[in-house]
């Protein structure tokens, strides 16, 4: 274990985090109509930091193998447009509450970090496998997402 590698992508992760505490849902989002099966608030800090934590050793695993993969540039690549897609999303969504501009940006973001872990499936199995579980909650969220940009179109 790099200790060093995994801290410097736990702090890349820390950026999308920071976003989540600069623009948190408030009365806006609990006014708006949900799906019942909507996560608790609790969940959401929860889930994040064990997908930081998962994500960042996953990159941490492909940057270790740069030297002898050379397939790991482009998998890193994508880890960095996912994050980055990440970031955005909280801003757009909770910040501008702009929900149909959140689903944009979420559907972009499901595909990029559904991207990164194929890339990282092919070079390090473990790193794949440790990306399973973002794209689920990516998935999860997207859903929420699109459930509140159809049941709050006069919000949207």
């Amino acid at each position: 274990m790099d200790f060093a590698l995994f801290f410097t992508y736990l702090a890349a992760c820390g950026a999308a985090a920071a976003t989540g505490a600069m623009f948190q849902p408030g009365e806006w989002y609990k006014s708006l109509q949900k799906p019942r099966w909507t996560p608790k608030d609790w969940m959401f800090p929860v889930a994040w930091m064990v997908l930081y934590i998962a994500m960042s050793l996953a990159a941490m695993r492909v940057a270790l193998l740069a030297g002898s993969d050379p397939r790991t540039g482009q998998a890193l690549a994508l880890w960095s447009v996912q994050i980055a897609l990440n970031t955005l999303w909280t801003p757009v969504f909770f910040g501008l509450r702009r929900i149909g501009a959140g689903l944009v940006v979420i559907g972009m973001l499901w595909l990029a970090v559904a991207a990164t872990m194929v890339a990282f499936w092919q070079i390090d199995a473990v790193a794949g496998y440790l990306f399973a579980p973002y794209l689920v909650w990516v998935t999860i969220a997207a859903a929420l997402n699109r459930s509140v940009y159809w049941r709050n179109p006069a919000r949207s």
